[in-house]
């Protein structure tokens, strides 16, 4: 069956949802090792996280870009990113969504979080027709981001190198055995519906 165009898959828990980001060294060194960002990491800017391993190793080439070479698993409250999904705006103008172009951009200004969908990757990092949740923070979801939803960080930069060297290596069955178990993120009935079409 296939996937639906628009849903959330994540790595989740009762209490807590898994979302990537990467960083260089200075930043996403002591936020592992401390478990929360460090001084350095700027609060005044739009943040995104992804609910998607493959999507972020898309983003940052397997930890291999420059200024994205450590690779984060954050844990965050569902309470927290629930409430950015519900105060989120869609990033772009989709006609039909909003009532026309001069709402949506009076939207975007006022939302302290905006959604991004885009196409999900395989382990080749080929685009599949699926899309993946990207979500921006920004203002108080940014703040709320660091010092109140997050419960832990993880440096999995070398989980996502050797999950590369499988797929490099032909090892698609090793490569999938290590990848984060992610399924449908169950968001209230219609949680999604100012999101997309």
């Amino acid at each position: 069956m296939a996937e639906p165009k628009h849903q959330i898959r994540a790595l989740y828990t009762a209490s807590t949802v898994t979302v990537y980001q990467a960083y260089g060294p200075e930043i996403g060194l002591p936020a592992a090792r401390d478990g929360r960002f460090p001084a350095a990491w700027r609060r005044d800017r739009m943040t995104w996280i992804k609910p998607s391993f493959l999507w972020m190793m898309y983003r940052c080439g397997w930890g291999s870009k420059d200024g994205q070479e450590t690779v984060l698993a954050i844990e965050i409250t569902r309470e927290g990113f629930e409430w950015a999904l519900e105060h989120a705006c869609l990033a772009h103008y989709e006609h039909g969504l909003q009532p026309d172009r001069t709402t949506w951009k009076r939207q975007l200004k006022r939302s302290p979080a905006r959604v991004q969908w885009d196409p999900e990757r395989d382990l080749h990092l080929r685009p599949l027709p699926h899309r993946s949740l990207q979500l921006g923070l920004t203002g108080e979801a940014a703040h709320r981001y660091a010092d109140e939803w997050t419960v832990s960080i993880t440096d999995i930069t070398t989980l996502a190198h050797t999950i590369h060297d499988h797929v490099r290596g032909g090892d698609l069955t090793a490569a999938r055995g290590l990848l984060p178990a992610e399924r449908s993120y169950p968001v209230p009935e219609g949680g999604l519906d100012h999101l997309h079409l």
